[in-house]
């Protein structure tokens, strides 16, 4: 028996229905392929912006930075004023009293009797912090009271040296002991004499190795260069000197073979006028004379002299570019 005739409105409806259908997945497919090709640059910005990143982060380990660095071998504490002592644990050991007057930066417990173990025990006045480094100087008098300094600075450079010993500058050693200038030193033309003395925001007023006449509004200063050639071997020495050596013409003599950053020791003394009335501890102006005690941690002074000295970059208190 054949089947009854589909009417012609019913095939016209179904053929509707299919091609609706047909319309409605090909739109599926049209926004499921959109939605891939999407999710696919979606996917691959990300692994550009992921691949810039990794690229900055080794770059930032491999030491480079950017523009605005300042190209000078350099970092810095900033050590107030913290006693004042007639000490000296370089020079007179175990005997307080024995040395003329001296001021002390850096570490709070530094007298005749110090040690480095006393130093890493101790707090400091620095910044940073973890310098526990002691630094002494003969104190000023004026009029015979004692002044001491309004700022003291202590600067470590690669400057000094040609840039192939820069290079290759290594830490000071910890618990290495430096006399820099001379209380002694028997007048301005003598050599050992090593101290300057200038004037802050006076720069017409020529330096000297005895004291300055500054103007009214000035500040009395006093900057010294500490020796950074090592032997390589002692912290210090009978004299206290001999251990240490300064460059010739940009390198370590053969005897002092090992180059480290140069300590430069800057004071500025609230003070200004006829100079007559200032005197050291130690003497006149030209018996300026400065001590170290280092204390620096060994990473901390190693990260310094790795992304500061041997890169020439300037760099603040805490170790990083300033």
């Amino acid at each position: 028996m054949s089947s009854p005739p589909i009417p012609h409105s019913r095939i016209s409806r179904s053929a509707s229905a299919r091609r609706r259908r047909r319309g409605r997945r090909g739109l599926f497919a049209f926004l499921a392929a959109a939605c891939l090709v999407a999710s696919q640059f979606v996917v691959g910005a990300g692994g550009a912006q992921a691949g810039a990143e990794a690229e900055a982060t080794d770059a930032s380990a491999s030491g480079e930075v950017g523009p605005s660095v300042v190209r000078v071998a350099e970092f810095v504490a900033e050590c107030p004023f913290s006693h004042r002592l007639p000490d000296d644990p370089i020079v007179f050991p175990g005997l307080p009293g024995a040395s003329h007057s001296h001021s002390f930066f850096g570490s709070t417990v530094t007298d005749a009797y110090t040690n480095l173990g006393d130093l890493l025990a101790s707090d400091s006045t620095c910044d940073p912090a973890v310098d526990l480094s002691s630094y002494w100087v003969p104190t000023l008098f004026v009029d015979g009271q004692p002044v001491e300094p309004q700022s003291a600075t202590f600067y470590y450079l690669g400057e000094g040296v040609d840039e192939s010993v820069r290079q290759n500058i290594q830490s000071l050693p910890q618990g290495l002991k430096i006399v820099a200038g001379n209380a002694m030193a028997s007048g301005p033309d003598d050599p050992t004499s090593t101290a300057r003395w200038s004037c802050l925001h006076a720069g017409h007023v020529n330096p000297s190795k005895d004291f300055v006449n500054c103007p009214a509004g000035t500040a009395l200063e006093s900057y010294l260069d500490f020796p950074q050639c090592w032997d390589g071997v002692n912290l210090d020495s009978p004299d206290h000197k001999s251990h240490m050596a300064y460059p010739v013409a940009g390198r370590c003599p053969s005897t002092h073979p090992v180059a480290v950053p140069k300590l430069r020791q800057v004071l500025r003394y609230p003070v200004n006028g006829d100079p007559s009335r200032f005197a050291l501890a130690s003497g006149p102006g030209y018996t300026m004379h400065g001590d170290f005690f280092n204390a620096w941690p060994v990473d901390e002074m190693e990260r310094r002299v790795r992304d500061c000295i041997r890169p020439t970059i300037k760099c603040g208190p805490d170790g990083v570019p300033s």
